[in-house]
């Protein structure tokens, strides 16, 4: 019993170093604290716009499909557009023609119709691209800087572990890399919260790529269909005359 009473003392009489993640805040302070806000703020704002992006570009997509196989069966465009939510973004293409229509008959100079009615679609792709756009600034922004906020705290985390050293007057390895390897966790938490912004930029990017070009072909079969007065349509366009079938050579006689 002695024997363990002594050692049970010198557990206690020895010191305890508690080294993690809640220890580095406490021993970094307001900037340490403010650091981590910053970047959990970012954090989740990237998931979000990740989250409510993907849905939003996913329903543009589904309806790009359902689009292809029923919209252009319709005898007018009128009668397409009923069949489109109303806030769809195909919708509002085919709306914005219409209405570029009524107007380009205003316009004496066909040339100078023509124009209208393709600028008026151009500027309706550009708003519906502009609005699945943003956000994205956002995720590069966060990418772009979520490094560096984190190197930030670790700069002065170590440079308040020096100053506890220099206070000290110890400069041995156990007082060193404990305050240096907390200080260094503000480092991994930007680099952390950076990759998944970068990836999720790159991927909402690729997507809105596709839809902006989903978006320009069904503009210009939409202008192709009012210029025309309702004439051409996709199905006249992209089919291709069935080729000829080529003759085969007749077999030549056998030879006696």
């Amino acid at each position: 019993m002695h024997i363990v009473d002594l050692l049970v003392v010198a557990s206690q009489a020895a010191p305890q170093n508690k080294f993690g993640f809640a220890e580095a805040l406490e021993q970094g302070g307001f900037i340490a604290y403010a650091t981590v806000a910053i970047l959990a703020i970012m954090s989740f704002g990237s998931f979000y716009i990740l989250f409510t992006k993907w849905v939003e570009q996913s329903k543009v997509l589904r309806q790009g499909r359902d689009l292809r196989a029923n919209f252009w069966k319709a005898p007018t465009l009128k009668d397409g557009a009923a069949k489109l939510d109303k806030n769809s973004a195909w919708r509002q293409i085919v709306d914005d023609g219409l209405q570029a229509e009524e107007e380009a008959t205003k316009l004496k100079d066909e040339t100078e119709a023509h124009d209208w009615l393709h600028g008026s679609l151009a500027r309706s792709e550009a708003s519906i691209n502009n609005r699945l756009a943003s956000g994205l600034p956002f995720l590069a922004t966060v990418g772009a800087t979520a490094p560096f906020i984190g190197l930030f705290g670790t700069v002065v985390g170590i440079y308040r572990a020096l100053i506890n050293i220099g206070i000290a007057g110890s400069a041995s390895i156990d007082k060193v890399a404990g305050p240096v390897g907390e200080a260094l966790i503000m480092t991994a938490l930007g680099l952390l919260v950076a990759v998944p912004a970068v990836l999720a930029y790159n991927y909402l990017q690729s997507r809105n790529k596709r839809i902006a070009e989903a978006l320009t072909g069904f503009s210009t079969d939409v202008l192709a269909n009012v210029a025309s007065g309702g004439a051409v349509k996709p199905a006249t366009l992209t089919t291709a005359p069935k080729a000829a079938p080529v003759a085969k050579p007749a077999a030549a006689p056998a030879k006696p």
